[in-house]
């Protein structure tokens, strides 16, 4: 479990904000056992992605920008729009 996760809980659902330097087998790890939904920077491009739990496997939710704010909002209408509020 990741242990250094800040929340943005402004709206529904939550949303994790995995710090810069974790690994992906971390944020694998952390999605399997507490199936919440994580926004995750990719060091090699600056970019975010999402990533959540869907019934039995983790869903990558790619090319949501370089912007924390905006992709927190935009992983949330994914979620939403996916029946994951």
């Amino acid at each position: 479990m990741l242990d250094d996760l800040s929340y943005d809980d402004s709206d529904s659902p939550a949303i994790g904000l995995v710090p810069a330097g974790v690994s992906w087998a971390a944020v694998e790890d952390h999605i399997k056992i507490a199936h919440h939904p994580l926004l995750v920077p990719l060091e090699d491009s600056g970019e975010y992605v999402g990533a959540y739990w869907a019934g039995t496997k983790l869903v990558v939710a790619e090319d949501l920008g370089p912007d924390q704010d905006e992709a927190v909002t935009e992983f949330r209408e994914l979620l939403r729009e996916r029946g994951e509020d």
